[in-house]
């Protein structure tokens, strides 16, 4: 199956993918892009002064790759020339492992810097991706997406961090 721009995977990530599925599309001639700006985000190996083993990710895939669609439209509404790929990672990763990936294209830096940002904000406000952390003498349940994705006051929260 050919890669998307919103994907939810046990797979590992593929930034040079996602940089060309904003990149290299049917619909856009070449060199339209003057920017792209793109963000890993990696499991930390520390977290609350606690050693961290392991961190399994939990999703139910439908209803996060639908989170990513209301994500990429919220960016294409604020930043309409800018292109997102956006690929999550589910199961058992370690620390230094990638478990979010997100390309964004743009003719200009300041749009892809800001898209960028703001996807990734979303994602930890709105996207129903649940994480378990184990730590050397122990596990916890990690607080993540807790804001309605309609709640305009979290989408103005990510819009503020993502434009400063």
């Amino acid at each position: 199956m050919p890669p998307t721009l919103l994907s939810i995977t046990r797979d590992e990530l593929d930034l040079a993918a996602l940089v060309r599925l904003v990149t290299e599309s049917g619909d856009q001639p070449p060199g339209r892009h003057g920017a792209i700006v793109t963000f890993l985000g990696t499991v930390r190996g520390e977290n609350l002064g606690r050693r961290v083993v392991e961190l399994e990710y939990q999703a139910y895939e439908p209803l996060a790759v639908r989170a990513f669609e209301i994500i990429a439209a919220e960016v294409a509404d604020t930043w309409p020339e800018a292109r997102l790929a956006l690929h999550h990672r589910i199961g058992t990763l370690r620390p230094g492992e990638v478990s979010v990936a997100i390309a964004a294209a743009s003719p200009h830096r300041t749009e892809a810097f800001k898209a960028c940002r703001y996807a990734i904000e979303r994602v930890k406000q709105i996207a129903p991706i649940w994480k378990r952390e184990v730590f050397e003498g122990g596990e916890a349940w990690i607080e993540n997406a807790t804001a309605d994705p309609s709640d305009s006051a979290a989408r103005q929260a990510a819009s503020e961090r993502a434009c400063r």
